[in-house]
């Protein structure tokens, strides 16, 4: 049976350490109290979203309705051969102790999305991704409800609508369904992807290559350019790498020297959003009680109780900024609540 808290704090609950309440709070701890909660908003016609680990969303204030937590755990095999495990994950799983957990059993394809924050229900949402690898590329299906129905559902990969950092989860199904798990295939003999950013050279490091050294090289680098949201507030990347036309990328190297980029097809180039907004000068500036880190452009901190307009200010000017200098339209990833 769930239980429900009233004008609950949730500044413990999201990365960003905004100080923020909810009218209720739901922690749903099986897909039976997740049915029962649903049911009990819907009855009473309250507003309502579901929280995953929080560490994608900036609260604009205290939130005027339910918020939902699914914390269905569990790793279990489901399927084996020479190749591949598939592991049926439980969406309140952390991902990282996932990742560990796939690591320390051999099982490749996830270890370059290590570290990363979060819950496994938000993974396919997302399509989280790091180090040239993304969630997609290991997940075989995913399993939910859906809201107006309690009824179960079950996408395969294709049926997705996987993308950079996007789903069918965030397009055509978003509000409309809730993921309760996913289930991973991951595998025994796996292929190693070293080539992006300066992770086989971290690699180095760590002697033999392996799923193992590629996980402590890409914690070794997280750490050395991302602030612990313990220690500081943040949502990690606050916006999305920009995919653009590789034309807009030839004029800008006429007037910008090394210009990065990464090809994502014969037209459509991605550029770093850390690199532009360095570029403008915004790295390590600070804006009363936010800014952005000193070691990484990308994030956005809450240095002392800042507020969630507070963020959205900084993360406007710099919107503005980087049009003005580059013509590029940053998105931003963290949901505005």
């Amino acid at each position: 049976m769930y239980s429900i808290f009233h004008n609950y704090c949730l500044k413990s609950l999201n990365t960003f350490g905004i100080d923020a309440k909810a009218d209720h709070f739901i922690e749903a701890k099986s897909v039976a109290d997740l049915k029962e909660a649903i049911k009990w908003i819907k009855d009473n016609q309250f507003q309502w979203f579901v929280l995953g680990g929080g560490s994608n969303v900036l609260f604009k204030g205290d939130y005027k309705g339910v918020v939902v937590k699914p914390a269905i755990l569990g790793i279990d095999d489901v399927y084996e051969d020479e190749q591949y495990v598939s592991l049926k994950v439980g969406a309140g799983v952390d991902w990282d102790n996932l990742v560990e957990y796939a690591v320390n059993r051999g099982l490749g394809g996830i270890e370059n999305l290590s570290l990363i924050p979060g819950s496994v229900g938000a993974s396919p949402i997302q399509n989280i991704g790091a180090y040239g690898v993304e969630a997609k590329d290991t997940i075989e299906r995913v399993e939910g409800i859906y809201i107006d129905t309690l009824k179960s559902f079950m996408l395969a990969n294709d049926g997705c609508q996987f993308g950079y950092r996007d789903s069918i989860f965030k397009n055509e199904l978003k509000g409309k369904v809730v993921v309760t798990h996913v289930i991973f295939r991951l595998s025994k003999t796996p292929k190693y992807a070293i080539h992006y950013g300066n992770l086989e050279e971290e690699l180095k490091q760590f002697g033999q290559l392996n799923i193992a050294n590629i996980r402590k090289a890409v914690i070794a680098i997280r750490n050395s350019k991302l602030p612990d949201p313990k220690e500081l507030g943040n949502a990690g990347s606050f916006f999305k790498n920009p995919v653009v036309d590789i034309t807009l990328v030839e004029d800008l190297q006429k007037k910008f020297d090394k210009v990065p980029y990464y090809p994502v097809s014969n037209e459509l180039v991605k550029l770093p959003a850390g690199w532009l907004i360095e570029q403008c000068g915004w790295k390590g500036k600070r804006i009363g009680k936010v800014g952005v880190h000193k070691m990484q452009a990308l994030v956005l901190v809450n240095y002392e109780g800042c507020s969630g307009d507070d963020v959205i200010y900084l993360a406007h000017s710099i919107r503005e900024s980087v049009m003005e200098k580059f013509n590029v339209t940053l998105e931003m990833e963290v949901n505005i609540i």
